[in-house]
C-alpha cells in the first residue's frame, strides 16, 4: 500500500522520521515530499548515521529524480563514508541538472582536496566562488588547500579575504594564527590581531591568538594581558587560562599560575596536561609531596604521560632516592627514547649511585639525541676524568667543541684536561681560544682545577686579556 506524506508544519517535519521508519518495518512505500525527505535526511546526519542518511537519499533521488538537493547530499554522504567515485557521479548528475550550483563544485573541490589533487581542488573551488552569493567559507577551504601545499602565504591571504566577508568565523581566526606561528612572522601575527581588535573588540578568540603571539616571542606580561582579556569576554574560556598559566610559570610565578591552571578546572574536566603543569609549578616551589601527587594524578588520567612519570623521578631525586627516581625515569623513557632531558636525568641518578657504567652510557645517549647540551658534555666528561680517562676526557671535549664553537665554558674544561696530560703548549692554545671567546669565564678554569693558579704560564696568558 503506497501512502503519502506532505511536509507542511514543525510537527509534520518530527512526524516525518517515524512515518519514514514505520514504512521500513512495514517494507512498505510512502510517498514524501522533498521538504520530508530533506528533514529525514538531516536528522540521520545530526546523529551521526550517515548510512541510515544514505539510504532515505536514495528513497529520495527514486521519489525526486529531478531534485539537485538529493544528489547533492548523496554525493556529500558518500563523501562522508569514503566512497569517492560515487560521489562524483552523484555530482555528475547534479551538474547536468543544475550547472550554477555552487555546492556542485564545493564538494567536488573537497575530494579533490582529501585526494591530494590540490590544483583541482583549488580549480572547482574557484568555479563555485563565482557562483556562490556567500563566499566566506569557501575561501576558508581554499586556504586549507594552500596550507597542504605549504603555501603559508597564499593560505594567509585568503583567510584574511575570508575573515573580511565573515570576521566572525572563529576557525579562520586560528588558522590564520597557525600560518604565521608555520612562517615564525609573530610581528605580523600581532599588528594583524591589533587591528582586528580595534574593530571587534570583544572577539575572544582574537585577544587569545594576540596573547599567544605575544607568548612565542617572549612577551609574558603582554601575554597575560591578552589573556585577562580573552577570559574576560569569555569566562569559561579554558585554554586561555592554561596558557595564562603557561605565561605565569615563565615569569617564576608558579603559586599564581597553580591557582590559574586550577580555574580550568571550574569549565573542563581536568586533564592529564593540566595535572602535569600544576606538578611542575609544585616541584619549581620544592614542594615536592605536592609535586608527585599531582604527576600520579596525571599518569593515573593518561599513562603515556611521558613528562609526569619523569617528574615523579625528579621528585624522589631531590629527596636523594636515587634507585627510585630511575624506575620512573625509565618509564618516561619507553614513552620517549630520545628526550635528551630524560637520559640526563638517568645518567645523573646512576653516577649518584655509583653505577658508573650506566652512567656513561646514559650520557652517550644525552649528546646522541642532542649534541648542543655543554652541560651534559661537561658533567659526562668529569665522570670519564674522574674515572681517570684523562684521555677521553680530552677527547669527548674536543668532540664538544666541535659541536658547540662558541661555548667558552668547553674551551676552559679542555685547558684543565690538557694540563692534567701535560699538553702544556696545546694547553695554553686552547686558553687563548677561550679567552678570546669569552675573557669574563677565565674563573671556570680555577673552579674546576683551583691549583692552576699557581701556574705562571696560565696567569701570565690571562693578564694579556683581563685588565
Amino acid at each position: 500500500m503506497e501512502e503519502e506524506f506532505f511536509f507542511e508544519s514543525n510537527e509534520d517535519a518530527q512526524r516525518s522520521v517515524e512515518r519514514y521508519e514505520e514504512m521500513i518495518r512495514n517494507q512498505d512505500q510512502y510517498f514524501f515530499d522533498a521538504g520530508a525527505f530533506e528533514y529525514i535526511v538531516d536528522f540521520y546526519i545530526e546523529k551521526n548515521d550517515p548510512v541510515k542518511a544514505l539510504q532515505v537519499v536514495d528513497y529520495a533521488v527514486n521519489q525526486h529524480p529531478y531534485a539537485t538537493v538529493f544528489l547533492i547530499k548523496q554525493a556529500h554522504l558518500y563523501i562522508l563514508t569514503n566512497n569517492h567515485d560515487q560521489a562524483f557521479l552523484a555530482l555528475q548528475k547534479a551538474e547536468l541538472l543544475e550547472p550554477s550550483e555552487p555546492d556542485i563544485y564545493l564538494l567536488r573541490g573537497n575530494i579533490f582536496q582529501n585526494t591530494e589533487r590540490f590544483s583541482e581542488a583549488l580549480e572547482n573551488y574557484e568555479k563555485a566562488l563565482g557562483l556562490a552569493e556567500s563566499t566566506d567559507e569557501i575561501l576558508l577551504q581554499m586556504a586549507y588547500v594552500y596550507q597542504s601545499m605549504s603555501d603559508y602565504e597564499s593560505a594567509i591571504t585568503y583567510i584574511k579575504l575570508s575573515l573580511e566577508q565573515n570576521m566572525e568565523n572563529q576557525d579562520g581566526l586560528y588558522e590564520l594564527a597557525f600560518c604565521y606561528d608555520v612562517l615564525d612572522k609573530q610581528e605580523e601575527s600581532i599588528k594583524f590581531y591589533q587591528q582586528y581588535i580595534d574593530t571587534d573588540p570583544y572577539s575572544y578568540a582574537a585577544w587569545y591568538n594576540l596573547g599567544n603571539s605575544f607568548h612565542k616571542l617572549n612577551l609574558f606580561e603582554k601575554a597575560i594581558d591578552a589573556y585577562d582579556y580573552a577570559i574576560l569576554i569569555k569566562e569559561d574560556f579554558s585554554s586561555a587560562y592554561f596558557n595564562k598559566g603557561n605565561a605565569l610559570v615563565q615569569l617564576d610565578k608558579y603559586e599564581e599560575a597553580i591557582e590559574v591552571y586550577k580555574q580550568t578546572f571550574e569549565y573542563e574536566q581536568p586533564n592529564a596536561d593540566t595535572y602535569c603543569a600544576i606538578g611542575e609549578c609544585y616541584e619549581k616551589l620544592e614542594k615536592m609531596d605536592e609535586a608527585r601527587s599531582y604527576y600520579k594524578k596525571s599518569v593515573k588520567m593518561d599513562p603515556k604521560m611521558a613528562d609526569a612519570w619523569f617528574g615523579i623521578g625528579v621528585t624522589l631525586n631531590h629527596e636523594e632516592r636515587y634507585f627510585e627516581s630511575l624506575h620512573f625515569y625509565k618509564k618516561a623513557i619507553d614513552l620517549e627514547a630520545e628526550n635528551p632531558d630524560f637520559w640526563f636525568a638517568m645518567a645523573d641518578a646512576y653516577y649518584k649511585l655509583g653505577q658508573i657504567e650506566e652512567s656513561i652510557t646514559a650520557y652517550e645517549k644525552v649528546l646522541e639525541y642532542n649534541p648542543l647540551d655543554i652541560e651534559a658534555w661537561l658533567d659526562f666528561s668529569t665522570v670519564l676524568y674522574e674515572q681517570g680517562k684523562l684521555l677521553e676526557a680530552s677527547e669527548t671535549m674536543a668532540e664538544a667543541i666541535k659541536n658547540n664553537p662558541e661555548a667558552a665554558e668547553l674551551y676552559y674544561r679542555m685547558v684543565a684536561y690538557l694540563f692534567a696530560l701535560g699538553n702544556y703548549a696545546d694547553a695554553l692554545g686552547f686558553l687563548e681560544t677561550a679567552l678570546t671567546t669569552d675573557p669574563d669565564k677565565h674563573y671556570i678554569l680555577f673552579e674546576y682545577l683551583p691549583q692552576l693558579q699557581d701556574n705562571s704560564a696560565i696567569i701570565n696568558v690571562i693578564n694579556r686579556y683581563i685588565r
